[in-house]
């Protein structure tokens, strides 16, 4: 039985519902983000209303409708492909998110848009503006260097991008995480 499960984003995420659901006493086959394969087949009322209230506690839902599966599966791909991966990013990402689920880009992107209340471009865009975010923390690589590493054409895109997103730029939120940080003496 495959059980599509919301708010799925990390390999701690999987973790936990791994644990969760064996405490419950059923037996997981494969876990990816936003599914669970279970051994039982097909389960009551009563267990669906258990792992429901398990899954609620740490975050997690449980999807019932095809729709709603779809919307979560492309979120699952985005956010796999820009924070869990090490690959260029570089993507068509409607060629690419069609070409995953065999559906026309326009449908995807019109269901996305009705049922999230933005647009699929405007969740790649948070998701790397997150990304960049996470990367400028580190404070390892270059604005170039993330650009690159983002699939933005150029530094001066990459940070028109994040502005518009957080009403600042790369250079003055790197300052302000600079700024608030304190030294080992003052902890």
């Amino acid at each position: 039985m495959t059980i599509y499960i919301k708010n799925m984003v990390c390999r701690r995420c999987i973790m936990v519902v791994k644990s969760e659901v064996e405490k419950l006493g059923l037996t997981p086959l494969d876990i990816r983000m936003g599914e669970l394969e279970l051994k039982e087949e097909p389960l009551g009322g009563l267990e669906l209303q258990k792992l429901d209230k398990t899954l609620h506690a740490f975050g997690f839902e449980r999807i019932d409708d095809k729709k709603s599966r779809l919307i979560q599966r492309i979120k699952d791909l985005v956010i796999q492909r820009i924070h869990h991966t090490d690959e260029d990013l570089a993507y068509n990402w409607s060629g690419l998110i069609s070409g995953e689920f065999n559906l026309e880009y326009n449908y995807i992107s019109h269901l996305f848009s009705s049922k999230e209340g933005i647009t699929l471009e405007q969740f790649i865009i948070r998701q790397k503006v997150e990304k960049i975010k996470e990367l400028l923390l580190y404070d390892e690589l270059t604005l170039g260097e993330i650009a690159w590493k983002l699939g933005y054409s150029s530094p001066a895109y990459l940070s028109n991008q994040f502005r518009k997103v957080t009403g600042m730029t790369p250079g003055e939120f790197r300052n302000q995480i600079t700024k608030n940080r304190r030294s080992i003496d003052e902890l």
